[in-house]
């Protein structure tokens, strides 16, 4: 890690700031201070040797500009590892390791930072991944919302399976792993500090785990998604797209937690368009269905598991829906963001 300077390194008042430039006895004590602490000497490295691995690597970046920082349920460190590691678990790939950068807007108060690396590691701790190498970068005021975050992350894959919208078949059951919309209102909900009367926290969580479990009890997934931007509506167009196969759901079906519905009505959002950070659709043989759910609700993330819908022939590339009314309509893309900046 470079480029870093503190002109009033370890104030008492905890309120230490970052300040633009370069200087290595400075970026010396930060270092000791703040990232060895939370991450070890992964912050001493500009490169991480890897142990060999037996079986396929799967590898991902993504970058973290949301806003605020802190929000209920989570915050921008814990949402880096979970975002990085459900990227992995998607693939069918159990997380390793992960690279983390940190883009750090000058007049950063010191102690902001300290918590979010320290609620990195703590995620990275949960989900069993080790972050074995970093870098950081500071950019003048006004340049960035305090802190930017790029991870990147390595899995290795223990089977040969290719998951994903080419491995989904006619008449395969559709699965949710919990109900949707909470990241994206918990985000909305502190960047225009809003207050419901019963408090929404972020679903911010690792995935890892009940793919893993499913894949070790031999559990036949033909395709996972996290339903991160664009919310469940989105994934599912997606796949549905790609795989040239019609994706039906029932609306009834799809949890949704009160306090969310009623934000979405009153703010004029369709929840099944609203982002989550650790829920994920499972796409699988009917024959499959039950056993994957029993398997599902064992952990606590995926405890509301249930099935909303099936994967049907025609007409390829849609994706529809049953209203609670008994009506079925067409579900699409947006033309643009209901929620921007949620990741």
């Amino acid at each position: 890690m470079t480029s870093l300077v503190c002109p009033n390194p370890f104030e008492e008042s905890g309120r230490v700031l970052l300040a633009h430039g370069g200087g290595g006895r400075l970026m010396h004590r930060l270092i000791e201070s703040v990232f060895r602490p939370a991450l070890g000497n992964a912050t001493d490295l500009d490169a991480a040797v890897l142990p060999p691995t037996n079986g396929r690597l799967a590898f991902t970046t993504d970058s973290f500009v949301i806003k605020p920082l802190f929000f209920p349920g989570g915050d921008i460190g814990s949402l880096a590892v979970h975002g990085t590691v459900n990227d992995l678990a998607m693939m069918g790939a159990r997380p390793l390791w992960l690279s983390v950068g940190f883009i750090l807007e000058e007049g950063l108060p010191l102690e902001t930072l300290k918590r979010i690396v320290a609620s990195m590691r703590q995620a990275a701790q949960a989900a069993n991944v080790q972050v074995v190498v970093g870098d950081t970068k500071v950019v003048e005021h006004g340049r960035c919302d305090g802190l930017y975050v790029n991870t990147s992350g390595i899995g290795v894959l223990g089977h040969d399976r290719v998951l994903g919208p080419q491995a989904v078949r006619e008449g395969d059951a559709i699965l949710l792993s919990g109900d949707v919309g909470r990241h994206g209102i918990a985000v909305l909900a502190a960047r225009n500090e809003l207050e419901f009367e019963v408090p929404v926290r972020s679903d911010s969580a690792s995935l890892s785990q009940p793919v893993l479990d499913l894949l070790e009890a031999g559990v036949e997934v033909h395709c996972l998604r996290d339903l991160t931007r664009g919310g469940l509506a989105t994934a599912l167009v997606e796949i549905a797209r790609s795989s040239a196969l019609h994706l039906h759901i029932h609306e009834e079906s799809v949890p949704v937690q009160d306090a969310v519905r009623g934000a979405c009505e009153l703010l004029g959002f369709d929840p099944l368009y609203v982002a989550n950070e650790g829920c994920m659709v499972v796409i699988l043989p009917e024959a499959e269905a039950e056993r994957a759910l029993t398997r599902l609700r064992q952990h606590e993330v995926t405890a509301q598991a249930v099935r909303i819908g099936t994967v049907l022939a025609d007409p390829p590339g849609a994706v529809t829906t049953t209203t609670a009314l008994g009506s079925r309509r067409v579900l699409d893309m947006l033309s643009g963001e209901q929620l921007p900046r949620i990741c």
